[in-house]
């Protein structure tokens, strides 16, 4: 018996399509100058002020404060986004109604509105005397110029990514085979365990990546309902704002790199157990 001898891997894939030393170089140098050389400069600028600086601004009880708020309200934001993405998007795809179209249409909103514009309706909406914020504060809930508000406002910009990035993958889903796990006897909850969300894992976590990311770096819908209250319901981008007023350059670029830094570390997560679920579930 012969064995097989196994293929070896190698850098360059064959291809029908020609051009791959061209457009590979063409890739490496667009990123290497969009995003690569302004993110080494960040980190070249808050050099400067030396680790035990970073560290000292990091500690800083402000400086803290608000990254808590940043990064913890936006992951239960994009968790929640990512929770009535899926909702929205299976309704938009596997459902027909009046009017489907038009709120299919209106799930693109956050992505056209400019973040001042949003920010401003979402504040006058949410304002104590507001539409929706009066009935709230008769039931004892604040949402305007608290961390509530900043949760509303990241759910508002994330929502679009969770849901464009699940509904191709709906469509593409086979209903005979919801059809096949029911006449199998599977109850609904275990055909939608099972059988519908298995593949779309990935597309998921990707829609809450893309909504954390979006929450973390927003500002202009933000600050007009957060209320900016230091300790309270001040975000970090807010905090690189007021530091760059203040002429601290350097305290800017460190908090601009810690950012950076949680924010690379989470995605990096978020992507390791995205490839660990399309391996578990044979979807490579």
């Amino acid at each position: 018996m012969v064995a097989t001898p196994r293929p070896r891997w190698t850098f360059r894939r064959p291809s029908v399509i020609p051009g791959f030393g061209f457009t590979f170089g063409y890739t490496l140098t667009c990123l290497g100058l969009i995003v690569l050389l302004p993110l080494a400069g960040l980190v070249v600028k808050a050099s400067g002020l030396g680790l035990s600086g970073i560290w000292d601004v990091a500690t800083d009880p402000r400086v803290a404060s608000a990254l808590r708020i940043s990064f913890g309200v936006s992951a239960v934001a994009a968790l929640v986004a990512s929770v009535f993405g899926f909702l929205v998007a299976w309704v938009l795809t596997r459902y027909r109604f009046p009017g489907r179209k038009l709120v299919d249409a209106a799930v693109d909103l956050p992505f056209a509105l400019p973040t001042a514009v949003a920010g401003i309706a979402l504040a006058s909406l949410y304002a104590p005397d507001g539409l929706l914020g009066a009935p709230l504060a008769r039931l004892g809930i604040q949402a305007a110029y608290t961390p509530v508000g900043i949760f509303i406002a990241m759910v508002f910009i994330g929502l679009p990514f969770a849901v464009r990035t699940v509904q191709p993958l709906i469509a593409e889903i086979d209903k005979e085979i919801e059809e096949a796990s029911a006449t199998l006897g599977a109850t609904r909850i275990a055909t939608l365990t099972r059988v519908v969300l298995p593949p779309l894992i990935p597309a998921v976590l990707t829609g809450f990546a893309l909504a954390f990311a979006r929450g973390v770096g927003e500002y202009g819908s933000i600050i007009f309902i957060a209320g900016n209250l230091p300790y309270v319901s001040e975000i970090a981008p807010l905090l690189i704002v007021i530091k760059l007023s203040e002429f601290d350059y350097g305290g800017a670029a460190a908090i601009a790199t810690i950012m950076l830094g949680i924010s690379f570390l989470t995605l990096l997560a978020i992507n390791l157990i995205q490839a660990w679920s399309r391996r578990r579930f044979g979807y490579v």
